[in-house]
């Protein structure tokens, strides 16, 4: 199964598109603009160059072919075209970019100049004025067109005469560059309707194409157009903008979900999961089947986990609050009639009967305490944490069986290696072989021999085996599975309550082993597999 998304990197994903979207949207309006700026240089450049032939032609037809060759001013920006196929096409693409370029101050009003155009000039610039206009009907762009001194010699306006010499663009441009600029537009006219064929953008487009006649530059066009403006254009297109703004929407309302099913599901489905739980029903909390991201998933099966481990816990209480209750109220119900009868009876007793009586109530007493004590050493057991003890085992295991032989076993010791020890407290490991010999003698009695052996274990290794194995009666197979429950015994008359091999289980597992009862021949045989140390100590 495919391991699902962090959640850092949904987050992340979503942040970024969200981000992305207004920046995009932004870029995106930039961009067109700018390719609305292009769009009106590319139309002012075609303009200039169907001008500048216009009046090419027309000015050699004025001037005689030899007169021309002097006619104008130098070539400085470009070399001479030599008439080859391959110098014949000149492509000039557009190059304006609000975002590159400069937009420069409004342009500088047209002076009178002493220096006025020659006859020939004048002429054409007669001759093609009504072309000029003609096309600024349709193109609606300021056309003007200057001599090589940067007189006026045509126009769409009321320019005629004066002179633009003082403009980068038309000086650049009797160079014989190819210029195109932007500038600032100033206007005291109200922006025009979205449907009018005027403009309101605040920057003009400038582009000056030089006139050239073989190595000489004859004059220069000047052009000028308003860009259609953003809104403008936004409105002619705005059926197609309208289905963009749908597919944001959607794109929107994809986010929304894919963060509901990766975010907002898990968590309600968590959250009911838990109420439910709350509430007292069992198995309630179980891990998600689509969790959305990994930390919802690993979220969700702790959760489980923990709802597990809590219901277990409730039901070991309960049942464990049961058996205390249980195991207590025989020896005080016990005590209390012992209590009421010598009370009530006492005085007519005899010497034999009080006796017996009281040691019915020193025998509950003692019952009590042991209860008590097994309690405490369970409740130890359950709350122990390991720490870095180390003990060797050789030592206690002759001492403890020491002191059964006193009570009436019969002990016997084998260890491979005296000097092998157990990762656990001395303490500990004395009162794990105490609780299995005991448990031992109150189910076999004195006389019976138990055998007690340590071995590394041979299927894992840095563990040992230690084996407590009796020639007892053993453990009848109906009893064989419930033998470390909390208050199963089988020996309540002799003292047993049913809590020794409980904490046996508790303390082994405490400490990363575990105890088991295998099967025997004879007697019952108790392995614990406990960590080893590591080491031998001196």
């Amino acid at each position: 199964m495919r391991a699902p998304p962090r959640l850092r990197t949904v987050l992340l994903a979503i942040n970024l598109l969200i981000l992305l979207l207004p920046l995009g949207g932004i870029v995106a309006l930039r961009v067109y603009e700018s390719a609305l700026v292009r769009q009106t240089e590319s139309e002012l450049v075609a303009q200039g160059a169907f001008v500048a032939s216009a009046y090419r032609r027309a000015l050699e037809r004025a001037v005689r072919p030899t007169a021309l060759r002097h006619h104008g001013r130098p070539l400085l920006a470009a070399q001479p075209l030599s008439g080859t196929d391959a110098d014949r096409w000149r492509p000039r693409p557009a190059r304006l970019d609000l975002a590159v370029d400069p937009v420069l101050p409004p342009p500088a009003p047209a002076v009178p100049t002493d220096v006025r155009p020659d006859a020939h000039a004048a002429a054409a610039g007669r001759e093609i004025t009504v072309l000029m206009r003609d096309a600024q009907a349709v193109t609606l762009a300021a056309i003007r067109v200057v001599d090589a001194n940067g007189t006026v010699v045509a126009t769409t306006g009321e320019e005629l005469g004066l002179s633009l010499s003082a403009r980068e663009e038309v000086a650049r441009a009797l160079s014989g560059e190819h210029v195109s600029v932007l500038r600032r537009r100033l206007t005291d006219n109200p922006d025009p309707a979205l449907v009018s064929v005027s403009r309101s953008t605040g920057v003009r487009v400038f582009v000056a194409t030089p006139i050239v006649h073989r190595d000489r530059v004859l004059g220069a066009v000047v052009l000028a157009r308003t860009p259609a403006s953003l809104g403008q254009t936004l409105y002619r297109h705005r059926v197609p903008l309208l289905f963009g703004l749908g597919a944001l929407v959607a794109v929107v309302i994809a986010v929304s979900l894919f963060t509901a099913l990766t975010i907002a599901r898990p968590v309600a489905a968590i959250i009911r999961q838990t109420e439910r739980a709350q509430r007292g029903e069992k198995g309630a909390v179980t891990p998600l089947a689509h969790a959305g991201t990994l930390e919802f998933a690993r979220l969700s099966e702790a959760v489980a986990a923990l709802a597990r481990t809590l219901e277990n816990r409730a039901d070991y209480i309960r049942d464990f609050a049961a058996h205390v209750s249980h195991e207590f109220k025989t020896p005080l119900t016990a005590m209390q009639g012992a209590v009421e009868l010598l009370r009530e009876h006492g005085a007519g007793m005899t010497a034999e009967e009080r006796r017996r009586f009281l040691d019915n109530l020193s025998a509950n007493t003692e019952r009590l305490d042991r209860l008590v004590r097994r309690l405490l050493e369970l409740a130890r057991a359950d709350m122990l944490r390991p720490g870095g003890e180390v003990t060797r085992i050789g030592p206690v295991l002759a001492r403890v069986g020491e002191r059964y032989r006193g009570l009436g076993l019969e002990v016997s010791c084998q260890c491979d290696d005296e000097g092998v020890s157990v990762a656990m407290a001395g303490e500990t490991f004395e009162s794990i072989v105490a609780n299995l010999l005991e448990n031992a003698r109150q189910h076999g009695g004195a006389g019976m021999h138990v055998r007690m052996t340590a071995v590394p274990a041979a299927d894992a290794p840095g563990y040992l085996d230690i084996t407590v194995a009796d020639d007892g009666p053993g453990i009848s197979p109906a009893n064989t599975g419930r033998v470390f429950e909390p208050f199963f015994t089988t020996a309540r008359d002799r003292g047993g309550t049913g809590l020794g091999l409980a904490v046996v289980r508790s303390l082994v597992e405490a400490h990363g082993g575990r105890v088991e009862l295998r099967p025997s021949e004879r007697g019952a045989m108790f392995v614990l597999r406990l960590p080893a140390a590591g080491g031998r100590q001196a």
